[in-house]
């Protein structure tokens, strides 16, 4: 792969298990601790994603096991009452799936799961047929990438192209995904450029510019 994963299609996991509509509780209850995951999508015909049950549909069941709640609480939580007496995962799912597609960025698969409260989202191509999962933790990946990787693309895709008659002289330094960029430039109101560029970078932590002004150049920028 060729600089930072970018999209979702980068770090997601092809390889998925999930249900038909007809999966009874015990089963997708077993699944998810067999695979430890915490929702699993719910599939009909070829593989069309029309559903996802989660651990939050299964609670409902053990919550309500014993109780008799009073008119309030019935009309309060009529969902959760209702998937407390579901014996499938067409009964369970949550539907429509919250989905994203494979050539979506990470940083709008991240809005989506904390705007959605998910912790998963299922993968699917414009048929919505599914093509893998993609979780918190893929996203996270990112961070794993190694310094000399960030610094190499931030020199490649940030300061080379800003700064093409002094990228030799604009030193980078990444310490643990903390980019340090440090030298003298023509143009002070490109930094924030800079900047904001950087963060950019798939495993940027953060970002600081220490690039000054210079009063002449000998050749043009």
């Amino acid at each position: 792969m060729d600089g930072s994963p970018h999209i979702v299609s980068d770090v997601m996991t092809h390889t998925v298990v999930a249900v038909g509509r007809d999966a009874p509780f015990k089963d997708i209850v077993g699944l998810m601790g067999q695979w430890k995951v915490s929702a699993l999508p719910v599939l009909e015909g070829e593989g069309r994603v029309i559903g996802v049950v989660s651990e939050a549909d299964l609670l409902p069941k053990e919550e309500f096991r014993d109780s008799d709640p009073d008119r309030f609480t019935q009309l309060r939580r009529l969902s959760d009452l209702a998937k407390a007496g579901a014996l499938t995962a067409g009964e369970l799912m949550s539907s429509p799936a919250v989905t994203v597609h494979p050539d979506a960025t990470l940083a709008e698969a991240a809005r989506i799961m904390a705007q959605r409260r998910v912790k998963r989202l299922p993968v699917v191509d414009e048929e919505g047929m599914l093509e893998g999962v993609v979780s918190r933790g893929d996203l996270l990946k990112v961070f794993l990438r190694t310094d000399d990787d960030i610094a190499e693309e931030v020199r490649r895709e940030v300061v080379v192209p800003l700064f093409p008659s002094l990228a030799e002289r604009i030193h980078v330094k990444v310490s643990d995904g903390l980019v340090t960029l440090t030298g003298r430039i023509r143009d002070t109101s490109l930094v924030p450029v800079a900047a904001r560029l950087v963060r950019a970078v798939e495993g940027v932590v953060d970002v600081e510019c220490h690039l000054r002004s210079r009063a002449a150049l000998a050749v043009p920028e």
